[in-house]
């Protein structure tokens, strides 16, 4: 966004009528903002590791893998995470995996916001939520990190809690002082039968947050 802002002017220089040498300043069109405004970057939480591939915790991960394995696209190793690229109704969504592990996954989403000149109010982040029963949907423009590791480091990072994020719910299903496990734990059955329908749900919601807006996307899926 930095970068963005710092773009609207250039160092070229120029003289006036008086030989006096002042800066000359560069026009920020309106194809430039619209480029910019049609980026997304969608944030996968999880961590790295086979381990903890099908982990409650991991569904950050899960999500845009669905959607990917969906559209036909694929992840390339990059800088700080994998990255696919998804375009959609003019629309070029970025699906982020961190490599940071679950604790640093801030430094990974401001490095792809500024290297692709992605702006906050694009920035999607997708986590998983001890509070919300099992496959329930919430979507908020912005909030506390709820004490969740990752958020709570992409807010520091960031600076903000100003960017929207969705939580999927993992319900509270463990007995006292097992949290750690639980969250770290795999599936039950019953939750990896319903789990296909709920990342149906969860692809559809990435695609409206691009092409229909945050409110209209909260409208239609909060609570589902």
């Amino acid at each position: 966004m930095i970068k963005w802002i710092s773009n609207l002017f250039s160092s070229t220089k120029t003289e006036d009528n008086t030989g006096c040498i002042k800066p000359e300043v560069q026009e920020h069109t309106k194809n430039n903002i619209e480029s910019v405004s049609n980026k997304f970057l969608i944030v996968g939480l999880g961590n790295i590791g086979a381990e903890y591939v099908n982990t409650r915790h991991n569904i950050g991960f899960k999500v845009v893998d669905f959607l990917a394995r969906k559209e036909g696209i694929s992840f390339e190793t990059v800088k700080l995470g994998s990255l696919a690229q998804y375009k959609l109704k003019g629309k070029t969504f970025f699906l982020l995996k961190p490599n940071t592990y679950m604790n640093l996954s801030g430094k990974a989403v401001q490095y792809w916001m500024d290297k692709e000149n992605i702006p906050l109010e694009n920035i999607f982040v997708i986590t998983d939520d001890l509070n919300l029963s099992f496959g329930t949907i919430r979507i908020k423009p912005k909030g506390s990190d709820g004490g969740h590791n990752g958020l709570k480091n992409i807010n520091l990072v960031l600076n903000t809690q100003n960017y929207t994020r969705f939580r999927f719910g993992i319900s509270d299903e463990f007995k006292k002082g097992k949290q750690v496990d639980y969250v770290l734990g795999e599936w039950d059955d019953a939750e990896k039968l319903a789990l296909p329908d709920r990342l149906e749900l969860a692809s559809e919601i990435i695609k409206s947050f691009g092409t229909a807006g945050l409110e209209n996307t909260m409208t239609a899926f909060n609570g589902k």
